[in-house]
C-alpha cells in the first residue's frame, strides 16, 4: 500500500512539473505546502505517533480494550483542541511564517503574496491530517497497516485532479494545488471512519488533560517533537537558504527530494511503521533478545534495499528525471539542475532510512531524550555543512549537507543503542555486507558503462523513455538479486528467525 501511495506521489509531482514547471508559482506553492507538511510530520505521523502507539499498546495489553478506547477518546479530544488552536494561529500569521521559512521571498511582491495566499489555504490541512494520523496509529496498533498506508493516495489524487480540472477555472491557476491539499485533508480523515468502526475504536472526543495516558503521551511527545523532526528541520534549513538562491532552486530541491523520498517512503517509513508496535510489545514484555532480533531484521532489510537504491538513483538520475518530469513547463535546464540535487540527496538515502528504523528502537522503549541529544548534533552539523557548501555548490550543496547530516544522526543513534545495550548486533553481518557490496558493485558497473547518455534520452518520446527506464531498472534488480543468490543469500536469511 505504501508503494501504491508513492507511485501516485510521483504521478502527482509529474503533473505539477508538466503544468507549472519550476518557476515563481511552483516555488511559492512548495513553500506553502512544505510548512503544514512539516508540521504534519511532527504533530501527526512523527512525534505524536511515536509517543501514542507505545502507550496505547501498553494500555491495551495491561488494562484491556475498554481502557484503550477511553485513552483514544481523551487523546482525540485533547489533540483536537491543540490542532485547532495551531490552525487558527497559522492562518492568521501566514505572512510571518513565510518570512520565517522563506526570508528570501521578502521584497519579491508577487511571490511573497502568492505564498501567503496559498499558505492560508493549505494550513488547515495540519488539523485534518494529524487526526488522520491518530486514526492510523490506532489501526496500526490493531494490525490494520493497509488503510493508513493507502490514505496518502487520496492526497495525491486530489492534487492531480485539482491541477487538471480546477486550475483552468481559477484566476491564479497554481492556487488549485493549494485547494487540492485542503480537500484531501478532509477526505483522508473521513476515509478512516469505517475502518475504526470495524474494530470498535471510533473516538468520541473528550478532552482530559489530567488523564494519566494523555499526560504520559504529552511527556513523551515533547522531546519527541524535536527528535523525529530532525530531518524535517534540516530540509527547512535547505528551504530557508534556497529562498535566497536563483529562482527555481526551491522547486529543483523539491523535485529531487521527492524522487529520493520514493524508496525512503516505500521501505524506510514502512519498516519503521511495522516494527514500532512489535518493538513496543517486546519491550513491554521484557523480551530483550526478540527486541534485538526484530531491530536487526529491519536494519538488514534497510541495508539490502537502500544501498542499491542509492547507487541506482545516482547513476540513473538523469534518465529518471527526464522520464518522469521533463515535459511541458519543465525544461531541460530544470532537469539538469534537479539532477545535481538528486545525486547529492541520494547519497544520504541510507542514512535517512536508518534514522527511521533506529528511532523506532528508542521510541518503543519510550526513550525520547537520547534522540533529542543526537538531533541537536545533527542539526548543528547540517547548518555548518550548508554554510560550507551553499556558495560553491548552490542548491546541490544544500542537498549534500542534508545527506551528510543524516549519517551523523543515524551513526549516533546506532552508537547509543549499543552503548545502552538495548540492541545487540546479531551474527553474520560481515558476510552479509560483503554480499550486498559485491552485488552493488556488479550492478553499478553495468549501469555506468552501458546506460545511454541523457542527451539520447531527451531525443526519445515519453513511451520510449518509460520503456527504456523500466528495462534498465528491471535489469538492475535482476543483476542485484541474481548476484545475491549466487553469493548464497536466500529468502530464509531475511526473516526475523533467519539469523
Amino acid at each position: 500500500m505504501t508503494t501504491i501511495s508513492r507511485v501516485f506521489g510521483l504521478l502527482r509531482d509529474t503533473v505539477i512539473a508538466v503544468y507549472f514547471g519550476a518557476g515563481t508559482g511552483a516555488d511559492a506553492f512548495f513553500v506553502a505546502f512544505k510548512i503544514p507538511n512539516y508540521l504534519r510530520r511532527i504533530f501527526g505521523e512523527g512525534a505524536f505517533s511515536q509517543a501514542f502507539v507505545p502507550v496505547l499498546n501498553e494500555v491495551r495489553s495491561k488494562q484491556g480494550e475498554e481502557e484503550a478506547h477511553r485513552l483514544v477518546n481523551h487523546v482525540t479530544g485533547s489533540l483536537g483542541m491543540i490542532l485547532f488552536a495551531v490552525t487558527v494561529v497559522g492562518v492568521i500569521a501566514a505572512p510571518i511564517l513565510i518570512m520565517l521559512f522563506a526570508p528570501g521571498f521578502i521584497g519579491k511582491g508577487e511571490k511573497f503574496a502568492l505564498s501567503v495566499d496559498m499558505l492560508r489555504i493549505t494550513f488547515p490541512y495540519i488539523f485534518f491530517i494529524s487526526l488522520t494520523a491518530l486514526a492510523g496509529g490506532v489501526l496500526n496498533t490493531y494490525g490494520r497497516f493497509g488503510v493508513p498506508a493507502f490514505t496518502p493516495v487520496l492526497l495525491n489524487v486530489a492534487i492531480i485532479l485539482s491541477a487538471i480540472f480546477l486550475s483552468p477555472l481559477l484566476h491564479e491557476p497554481i492556487t488549485a494545488l493549494a485547494w487540492g491539499v485542503l480537500i484531501a485533508g478532509v477526505i483522508q480523515l473521513l476515509f478512516q471512519i469505517p475502518f475504526l468502526l470495524q474494530i470498535r475504536m471510533l473516538p468520541r472526543p473528550k478532552p482530559d488533560w489530567q488523564y494519566a495516558g494523555v499526560k504520559r503521551i504529552i511527556m513523551l511527545m515533547i522531546p519527541a517533537l524535536f527528535a523525529v523532526s530532525i530531518s524535517q528541520i534540516n530540509l527547512m534549513v535547505d528551504l530557508l537558504l534556497a529562498s535566497f538562491l536563483q529562482e527555481g532552486s526551491i522547486s529543483w530541491l523539491y523535485y529531487s527530494d521527492r524522487i529520493m523520498e520514493f524508496p525512503l517512503g516505500v521501505f524506510g517509513v514502512a519498516l519503521a511503521t511495522v516494527i514500532l508496535p512489535d518493538l513496543s510489545r517486546q519491550h513491554a514484555e521484557g523480551n530483550a533478545q526478540d527486541f534485538s532480533r526484530v531491530l536487526d531484521w529491519a536494519l538488514r532489510w534497510g541495508v539490502l534495499i537502500t544501498l542499491p537504491a542509492t547507487l541506482g538513483l545516482v547513476l540513473l538520475s538523469g534518465p529518471v528525471l527526464t522520464t518522469i518530469f521533463q515535459y511541458g513547463a519543465f525544461t531541460p535546464r530544470h532537469m539538469s539542475m534537479t539532477t545535481l540535487s538528486l545525486i547529492t540527496y541520494s547519497i544520504g538515502l541510507s542514512g535517512h532510512v536508518l534514522i527511521k528504523i533506529l528511532a523506532s528502537g528508542y521510541f518503543s522503549r519510550q526513550d525520547t531524550k537520547t534522540p533529542v541529544k543526537v538531533g541537536v548534533v545533527a542539526i548543528i552539523s547540517n547548518i555548518v555543512l550548508c554554510l560550507l557548501f551553499v556558495v560553491p555548490l548552490k542548491h546541490a550543496g544544500l542537498a549534500l549537507a542534508t545527506s551528510l547530516a543524516a549519517y551523523v544522526n543515524s551513526g549516533l543513534l546506532f552508537y547509543f543503542l549499543l552503548k545502552k545495550q538495548a540492541y545487540h548486533i546479531q551474527q553474520g553481518w560481515g558476510a552479509y555486507l560483503c554480499r550486498v557490496a559485491g552485488a552493488c558493485l556488479i550492478m553499478g558497473t553495468v549501469l555506468f558503462f552501458y546506460v545511454p547518455q541523457v542527451e539520447t534520452w531527451l531525443g526519445w518520446g515519453v513511451y520510449a523513455r518509460i520503456l527504456h527506464l523500466t528495462a534498465w531498472v528491471t535489469l538492475s534488480v535482476f543483476i542485484y538479486v541474481a548476484t545475491l543468490w549466487l553469493s548464497g543469500l536466500r529468502p530464509r536469511h531475511m526473516t526475523v528467525a533467519g539469523h
